[in-house]
């Protein structure tokens, strides 16, 4: 604890002595982040399937190219977030400078999960940099390789008194929240995100919450069932279905899930042959806890596994699994899978696979194929979700321009991009005014009369500009 506060009290005194809020400071860090990633690459890899036995391509897209095409992103645009925001006025504030400043809020904690441990522990970085704050990021320990990297790395490449690691598990982690901070940032569970909130409600701390939930996948009958099938198997079984915006289920018809099953098979074959235990392109589950707790969820299943099934703990092993038959209280729909599982839940129609998806928590991505657009608007329009995509799954999260973020009980706040600059702002209302006017200004001094307040109301009115 006392390291700890050792290390705010650096930080802090950095940011005090505004040494952050140049656009130059900003970007020199952000390039710093740029290098790291270029110059570690082997070694991110490395850590990355040490922790999830990840295979390359994933690590390359989901980690290394989701964080630079964000610093990227925010070196490009970083002049013009930072410029002030002038506001409409009215005519008694004609003559003023009227304008929305963003300022850092100050020193930032960003508390990181493990599924993907460099990606969402940077991009908060990213951000909270691009606005000029102090950061400490506190990595997840059960993703312990990448954790250990990122506390050898990020002190060589990025300014010591500004930005820190701070390693350890829940108690490290509950220690650093009895500090006040200006803001923290954290992606993770409900129900750790509940301490948070509890931790900051002491000091008044804003809080994002970047959570998860249970993603639905409603699929219609129109569709091309191979391609849904290959999209489907994607975006579900990417890093064994370790990722918050993954399909957690399926909605569809008896004939759609009839017609699905087939080309599930096939694409599982493809993607990761017939023996998925040996293939090369499948991720592991990241404990045995973790491994402990999918596999007792198969075994409490009322519903019927037609593909995979098997599992291996010593190899924290699960294989693709897809179990059909699965009615709305089942085990499998009482929390999020966060693995290889994929149930398929029965409906009849869009009104009823709406109906399904209204009765449970919003979730942090909804997902709809059809080939008919007139479908994909009335699930999009009488739905609520953090992220909605149409005909695909996961990608609608690496478009920086998009904001990322829940609603509800899947997360509070957004970020990526702009999004994630404005977070870590302070939105400064600013008006600077001059003496002129003062006939003008004497309509709000007393003594009052109706006469002044007819004048002062109509100054005031938008309406009056446009007189003018």
């Amino acid at each position: 604890m006392e390291a700890q506060v050792q290390v705010v009290t650096r930080l802090r005194a950095a940011f005090r002595s505004g040494l952050t809020v140049p656009e130059q400071f900003r970007r020199s860090q952000l390039l710093q982040l740029v290098a790291l990633l270029k110059d570690n690459e082997e070694a991110i890899l490395t850590a990355l399937h040490s922790d999830l036995r990840r295979p390359k391509f994933e690590s390359v897209l989901a980690e290394i190219e989701m964080v630079s095409t964000e610093l990227h992103h925010a070196l490009s645009n970083l002049s013009s977030w930072m410029k002030p925001q002038y506001v409409d006025k009215n005519l008694a504030t004609k003559l003023d400078d009227c304008f929305v400043r963003r300022e850092p809020v100050g020193l930032v904690l960003v508390v990181g999960p493990w599924n993907y441990p460099l990606q969402l522990l940077l991009l908060p970085l990213v951000a909270a940099i691009a606005a000029g704050n102090c950061v400490i990021l506190k990595p997840s320990e059960i993703s312990a390789a990448t954790d250990g990297l990122i506390a050898e790395l990020l002190p060589r490449y990025l300014h010591q008194d500004c930005y820190a690691v701070v390693s350890g598990g829940a108690e490290e982690t509950s220690a650093l929240l009895t500090i006040p901070f200006d803001h923290i940032f954290y992606t993770g569970s409900q129900a750790v995100a509940r301490l948070v909130l509890q931790a900051a409600a002491v000091h008044l701390t804003p809080v994002t919450l970047e959570l998860g939930g249970k993603c639905p996948c409603f699929i219609h009958d129109q569709v091309d069932v191979a391609a849904a099938a290959r999209r489907l198997a994607w975006s579900k079984f990417f890093n064994a279905g370790q990722s918050c915006v993954a399909p957690d289920f399926v909605l569809c018809s008896a004939a759609t899930r009839d017609a699905l099953l087939p080309a599930l098979r096939d694409t599982l074959q493809e993607f990761y042959s017939q023996e998925p235990q040996k293939s090369p392109h499948l991720s592991r589950i990241v404990s045995p806890r973790h491994c402990t707790r999918l596999t007792e969820l198969l075994e409490k299943t009322s519903g019927k596994v037609v593909i995979g099934g098997e599992s291996d703990p010593e190899d924290k092993y699960i294989a693709p699994t897809v179990v059909v038959d699965v009615a709305e209280d089942d085990a499998l729909m009482k929390e999020e899978i966060f693995g290889p599982i994929l149930p398929i839940v029965t409906v009849e129609s869009v009104t009823e696979g709406i109906d399904f998806i209204n009765r449970h928590d919003k979730p942090l991505a909804l997902y709809v194929f059809s080939d008919s657009s007139s479908v994909v608007r009335q699930v999009l329009e009488k739905t609520s979700s953090g992220g909605f995509c149409s005909n695909d799954g996961i990608v609608h999260m690496t478009l920086p321009g998009l904001p990322f973020g829940g609603v509800g009980a899947s997360g509070w706040g957004k970020y990526h991009g702009r999004w994630g600059f404005e977070t870590f702002s302070h939105q400064r209302a600013c008006m600077l005014r001059g003496w002129a006017l003062e006939r003008l200004n004497g309509l709000r001094y007393p003594p009052y009369s109706e006469d002044k307040l007819g004048w002062l109301r109509w100054t005031t009115s938008p309406k009056s500009c446009v007189l003018m």
